[in-house]
């Protein structure tokens, strides 16, 4: 169940935030980052959900112009990932008094997650949990993000984000607009993976319009910590809402794998 939320003030931003399942120092949290149209309310029942079947404590906020965080000034820069991972989510962990972690992120959060652990020495993350993520642009994820902006002129979409953001054209133009900018056809983060030294489960599912099996490769091709691949047949951008029970069963068993190497007995022989 819930059992904190409010806001967190963070560089000048009111960042909301929710909890769930055991607090820091009862157990490790599992963070969550969200996609690049979502909020803390938009993760629906799932953080109770992985709370339940990882009997770890769940934090989840919302990045400045999402939800019911304050927002953020327009345009944003192209590179606004990676200043997220770098002057954000630090303290968003020490605010929240997080111990112990594994983070978690969809579709840019999941890009936030690896920067994260390519870009800073935190000994309190353990793990990384990498949902659709993407590490540099492909030209497919372009060509449907430039169709998502088209709903949203002409289509319900903007009315559906109302529901979710107390913003919604800064959360989507703050997405979109950098996206389908020219410059960013070009980016490219992966060197980051280059300097991850925890492990991470990677889920993709190969029907996202947004990132390919190419982002697995790059990974599995990069990193030098042992890296988990889920890979689903069929399944869009949201795996964690269309193949849920499969999806959480796996978060779970990789979290309980974690832990048991943390709580391991391990015997170092004497030399000779």
């Amino acid at each position: 169940m819930e059992w904190a939320s409010g806001a967190l003030e963070i560089g000048g931003h009111t960042l909301e935030y929710a909890c769930w399942g055991p607090p820091p120092g009862e157990a490790p949290t599992l963070v969550m980052l969200h996609e690049g149209l979502g909020s803390v309310g938009l993760w629906r029942d799932w953080p109770a959900v992985l709370a339940e079947a990882t009997g770890m404590g769940v934090l989840a906020y919302a990045r400045a112009g999402y939800g019911r965080s304050s927002p953020c000034a327009l345009p944003r820069p192209l590179d606004y990932m990676s200043r997220e991972a770098t002057e954000v989510l630090g303290p968003v962990l020490d605010a929240a008094g997080v111990g112990p972690c594994v983070l978690l992120g969809h579709s840019d959060g999941a890009s936030i997650t690896g920067l994260y652990a390519g870009s800073v020495s935190d000994m309190r993350v353990r793990g990384l949990i990498l949902i659709a993520p993407h590490f540099f642009a492909e030209a497919q994820g372009l060509k449907a993000i430039r169709a998502v902006g088209r709903a949203y002129e002409g289509g319900d979409l903007k009315a559906k984000l109302a529901r979710h953001h107390d913003e919604p054209d800064v959360a989507f133009r703050g997405w979109h607009d950098a996206w389908t900018d020219p410059g960013f056809a070009d980016w490219n983060v992966a060197d980051a993976i280059d300097h991850w030294r925890v492990p991470s489960l990677i889920i993709q599912g190969t029907a996202d319009p947004y990132g390919t099996l190419a982002q697995v490769r790059e990974i599995e091709e990069r990193t030098y910590a042992p890296a988990e691949v889920l890979v689903l047949e069929g399944c869009g951008h949201a795996p964690h809402q269309e193949r849920a029970d499969e999806v959480t069963a796996e978060i779970a068993a990789f979290c309980q794998r974690l832990q048991a190497f943390e709580t391991a007995d391990v015997h170092i022989p004497e030399s000779v």
